[in-house]
C-alpha cells in the first residue's frame, strides 16, 4: 500500500488534546458509563448530548468493549458533531493504542502508567491518569498530564484537593467517584478548586439505563451542567 494511501486511512482523534482540556474546563463535567448494548449506548450518549454535555467517557469494562466503542464513535462522527468521545478504565499502552486507532479523543486511566503516557503523547491525545498522592500527581504532570484524575474521589474528598492546591496551585484536578448531582456535593468540590468532575452512576444510573428513561437523563444532565456553571462563577 502506498504511503500516501495508508496515511489517508489512518484514524485520528477529531479533537486536539488542547481542545479536549479546554472543553473539560468550560463545561466542568465528564459523564461516564458502559453498556454492552450498542443501541442503549447510542441513546444514552444522545441524551447526554441533548442535555448539553460535550464530553463523554466510555468505560472499557466489558467483553469486546472496543467493538461497542468503535460503533459508538462512528455514530458520534455522523450524528453528534460537537461530542468529544473518549475512553476510560484503560490499564496498559496496548489498550490505549487500540482505542486511539478507533478514534478516541482522550484516554482516562485508573492508575498512573508511564507506558500509557508515552503512546498518548506520541499521538498528541489527551490522557488523564488516576492519581492518589501528591507524588503521583507531580509525576503525571512531569509526563505531560494536563488534567489529573483524582481516583477514587470518595476516598480523598475535597479537603485533599485543597491540600494539593496549596503547594501546587497550577494543578488541574478532576475527581471521579464520590461526585453526585447534589448541589452541596458539587459545591464542595468546586470550592476546593477542581476544574471539572467525572460522574458515572450518580448521573447515569442503573435505573435510567434499565428503564430506558433517556428523557429523564437528558433533564438531569441539563440541570447538573447549569448548576456547575453557577458554582464556577
Amino acid at each position: 500500500m502506498p504511503v500516501a494511501e495508508s496515511l489517508d486511512n489512518l484514524i485520528m482523534a477529531k479533537f486536539t488534546r488542547l481542545e479536549v482540556a479546554t472543553k473539560m474546563v468550560e463545561t466542568g463535567m465528564v459523564p461516564l458509563f458502559y453498556h454492552g448494548d450498542i443501541e442503549v449506548a447510542k441513546k444514552t450518549l444522545k441524551a447526554c448530548y441533548q442535555g448539553g454535555a460535550r464530553l463523554l467517557e466510555f468505560t472499557s469494562r466489558g467483553d469486546f468493549a472496543h467493538q461497542i466503542f468503535e460503533e459508538l464513535n462512528n455514530y458520534v462522527l455522523a450524528e453528534l458533531p460537537e461530542m468529544i468521545l473518549g475512553v476510560g478504565s484503560i490499564t496498559d499502552a496496548a489498550a490505549a493504542s487500540l482505542y486511539m486507532q478507533l478514534g478516541a479523543n482522550f484516554i482516562v486511566t485508573p492508575v498512573l502508567r508511564e507506558d500509557i503516557a508515552q503512546v498518548c503523547n506520541r499521538r498528541k491525545v489527551l490522557w488523564s491518569a488516576g492519581c492518589g498522592s501528591l507524588s503521583e500527581i507531580a509525576k503525571a504532570e512531569e509526563l505531560g498530564g494536563e488534567i489529573i484524575k483524582l481516583f477514587p474521589g470518595s476516598i480523598y474528598g475535597p479537603d485533599f484537593v485543597k491540600a494539593i492546591k496549596g503547594p501546587q496551585p497550577w494543578t488541574s484536578i478532576m475527581p471521579t467517584g464520590g461526585v453526585s448531582t447534589e448541589e452541596d456535593n458539587l459545591k464542595s468540590w468546586f470550592d476546593a478548586g477542581v476544574v471539572c468532575v467525572g460522574m458515572g452512576s450518580k448521573l447515569i444510573s442503573k435505573e435510567v439505563l434499565a428503564n430506558h428513561d433517556f428523557e429523564a437523563l437528558e433533564n438531569r444532565v441539563k440541570i447538573t451542567l447549569a448548576l456547575i456553571q453557577k458554582l464556577k462563577k
